[in-house]
């Protein structure tokens, strides 16, 4: 089960041959005073997993994933509207920031197995101008992305070079998220794609 609504997860899930269901977690996703994006990005994959496994009817094995972007120290998630998102890119332009992706696998059955894990990616962005920041925006696809913006999609034109993964800057680190997936569904022998 993916505890996510998004589509770049699914897709990225899909690509290696996993079926799963897809129950996206509603959580609280406030950062909390003085909580490190690491921390938080990681208790938020934790909370969605967790959320979805305690619902699950039959043993499951559940994924939750969060990503976040870091830019000298302060936590950027998906913008709240437009003017947020614009806010974000100009920001982000021109510099350097981390694009970090924590995910957590869990047993419905037994929630306190489960496998947790972070990728990190440095990205940066080219100098981009305001009308052209605005253009974007307009497209819509910046709404639903950390950092305002879509790797894999018209975002890509403002990336400069990305050091790490790109599945991670996307929206999920692949390989050892499916080596979990793999371990986690064999102890619980389950036989069936989650």
């Amino acid at each position: 089960m993916l505890a996510s609504g998004s589509p770049r997860r699914r897709e990225l899930l899909s690509q290696q041959g996993l079926d799963f269901d897809v129950i996206p977690a509603h959580i609280d996703e406030e950062l909390r005073p003085g909580e490190a994006p690491l921390a938080y990005a990681l208790r938020l994959a934790i909370e969605k997993a967790s959320a979805i496994a305690a619902m699950a009817p039959e043993p499951r094995v559940v994924l939750g994933a969060d990503t976040i972007v870091v830019c000298d120290g302060e936590v950027y998630g998906k913008p709240t509207d437009a003017d947020d998102a614009v806010r974000i890119l100009e920001t982000l332009a021109g510099r350097n920031h981390v694009v970090v992706t924590a995910w957590a696998v869990v047993r419905s059955d037994s929630l306190e197995t489960g496998v947790t894990g972070f990728s990190r990616s440095v990205v940066r962005l080219r100098e981009a101008s305001g009308p052209e920041i605005r253009k974007y925006v307009v497209t819509g696809e910046s709404m639903d992305k950390a950092g305002a913006y879509a790797a894999q999609g018209e975002g890509r034109c403002f990336v400069a070079a990305i050091d790490g993964a790109l599945d991670n800057v996307i929206g999920l680190p692949v390989a050892p998220v499916v080596h979990a997936i793999t371990a986690l569904r064999r102890c619980s022998g389950a036989v069936a794609c989650d």
